[in-house]
C-alpha cells in the first residue's frame, strides 16, 4: 500500500498513513511529517531506543517546534522538551510534568511497523515533504 492509496475519509476519522521504510526513517531521532490539512496537524516522528513514536509537532503550551527539542530519558520515561519554554512531554502519552492542564497535553498518535514500513494513525494524509500551499485533501 502506498501513501497515495490511502484516501481521505470523513473528518475526524484516523486512518493508518504510510510514512516510509523503517530502515530509512530510523536514521534520525526526530523528523517533521507534514499534514495535508495544514501545519497545525503536522507531526513529529521520533525514533528512540529502537521504537517509533508520533505526536503533534507544535507544543500545546505555545506552539513551539517540538522536532527541534531535546529528547531525554528522565527516570525511565522518554520526554521531549520544547525549545521555546522547556515544557516537557512524555513521547508515549503526551503528558507533561511542567504544569500543563489535562486539556493542553500533547496529542500523540499510534505508530506501527508492518512489512518494514512505518505507519501513523492520523486524520490527514502525511508526507515527508510539505504539501503545496493550495492543496488540501
Amino acid at each position: 500500500m502506498d501513501a497515495d492509496e490511502v484516501k481521505e475519509s470523513s473528518p475526524g476519522a484516523d486512518l493508518w498513513r504510510q510514512i516510509g521504510p523503517a530502515d530509512e526513517l530510523s536514521g534520525k531521532r526526530c523528523r517533521l511529517i507534514y499534514s495535508s490539512l495544514g501545519g497545525h496537524l503536522d507531526i513529529c516522528l521520533f525514533h528512540v531506543k529502537g521504537e517509533f513514536f508520533a505526536m503533534d509537532a507544535r507544543c500545546a503550551h505555545s506552539g513551539g517546534p517540538l522536532c527541534d527539542g531535546d529528547i531525554e530519558d528522565a527516570d525511565g520515561i522518554l520526554r521531549v522538551y520544547c525549545p521555546w519554554h522547556d515544557y516537557d512531554f512524555n513521547i508515549r502519552t503526551g503528558t507533561s510534568q511542567t504544569g500543563l492542564q489535562v486539556t493542553s497535553q500533547q496529542q500523540v498518535h499510534l505508530v506501527k511497523v508492518e512489512d518494514s514500513m512505518v505507519y501513523v494513525q492520523h486524520p490527514a494524509l502525511l508526507s515527508l515533504q510539505s504539501f503545496s500551499p493550495g492543496r488540501k485533501s
